[in-house]
């Protein structure tokens, strides 16, 4: 085996270190305050019977439906994803699949709601135009991205988590690492 499991499992704790936290003026934040900042987002979109909606493509839409999982479990929180099949198909196949999300986020976005995007590239255009339109109705706005430091995902939300790698598989797992955490510590408070 080329790759050893001690070697890989330092190469991704070192990547999470690397992670960069910024706040909706792109203005670079320590990443336990960023992270913070998420969870009382989360927090504070639960406890006021607000609702958070999930949105992802690919490997991200599955890390959207365990965040969706762990918070109607957890937090007892009204969460939705947009991954629904019938819907999103018809949204896609009818309209277009650019407009899914956003389609989806205008028939449910409230003012005080909060989306979590999630794109490893933070090129995404069906999340991009999502998160323009949750914007305009007053939600917070979480974001996950990846690849390029100058995406354009990484300077939309009130909180941007961005990992600085390339890779698909890297950006994926430290996603995942830094939702779960965000979500338990959600839970614990």
């Amino acid at each position: 085996m080329k790759n050893k499991a001690t070697n890989h499992f330092q190469i991704l704790y070192n990547k999470l270190l690397a992670s960069v936290v910024s706040n909706a003026s792109g203005s670079v934040i320590p990443l336990d305050d960023g992270i913070e900042q998420a969870v009382n987002i989360v927090k504070v979109t639960a406890d006021t019977i607000n609702k958070i909606m999930i949105i992802g493509n690919g490997g991200s839409a599955a890390i959207a439906s365990h965040i969706h999982n762990d918070l109607c479990k957890s937090l007892g929180v009204q969460a939705l994803v947009f991954t629904e099949t019938p819907l999103l198909t018809a949204l896609s196949n009818d309209i277009n699949y650019e407009v899914a999300y956003q389609m989806q986020v205008e028939l449910w976005a409230k003012e005080n709601d909060l989306l979590i995007a999630i794109s490893s590239s933070g090129k995404s255009e069906n999340i991009i135009k999502a998160v323009n339109s949750a914007k305009e109705r007053k939600c917070k706005v979480i974001t996950f991205s990846g690849f390029s430091e100058n995406n354009p995902l990484r300077q939309m939300g009130d909180i941007n988590i961005y990992v600085p790698d390339s890779s698909y598989g890297y950006v994926e797992e430290m996603h995942s690492v830094i939702t779960h955490f965000i979500t338990d510590c959600a839970a614990e408070k």
